[in-house]
């Protein structure tokens, strides 16, 4: 595990957590945010998966990494990510952006996850094929008519996103 861990970290409870203000993240907060993957793995390994389900603690470790390797908890570069790491992780970016229970951010739009997922694309940070894929499968479509309120759903130009 690869995190910097924030000069003054606190433990005041999850109450005091989920309390944090809209757009008000300090490195403290984001920390404690993002501290629920060394839970994860330290759980997750130590259960015994039968061979088909191996790959489970390291499935649900990695979504938060991405293909500059500046991701965490172990700042994996995309060399080391499989293609079911990279998919978990724009589903759980896209999830994250259109989450409507975040009390520090407002819910995006289905057609402003999709821009931001697309500059994350050419950013790096996340793999173009999978997303491609997401988009021009409407994955995101089917996630959103499902989960999300009709009125954040809008319109989204897939053409602009796909490779030309």
């Amino acid at each position: 595990i690869d995190m910097d861990i924030p000069q003054h970290l606190y433990n005041q409870g999850e109450i005091y957590n989920l309390s944090v203000s809209r757009g008000t993240l300090t490195e403290e907060d984001r920390f404690k945010i993002n501290e629920h993957m060394i839970s994860t793995i330290k759980m997750l390994e130590s259960l015994p998966f039968p061979d088909e389900l191996k790959n489970v603690p390291r499935y649900a470790s990695t979504h938060h990494e991405t293909l500059r390797g500046t991701g965490y908890p172990r700042k994996l570069p995309g060399e080391a990510l499989s293609i079911p790491e990279r998919i978990l992780a724009i589903a759980d970016i896209f999830e994250a952006l259109t989450a409507s229970d975040r009390p520090y951010k407002k819910a995006k739009p289905v057609s402003e996850a999709i821009a931001i997922l697309h500059k994350m694309v050419l950013d790096n940070h996340i793999d173009r094929d999978c997303f491609e894929l997401f988009v021009q499968d409407k994955v995101y479509l089917q996630y959103a008519r499902e989960f999300l309120p009709p009125g954040q759903l809008g319109e989204v130009d897939v053409e602009q996103y796909l490779a030309t």
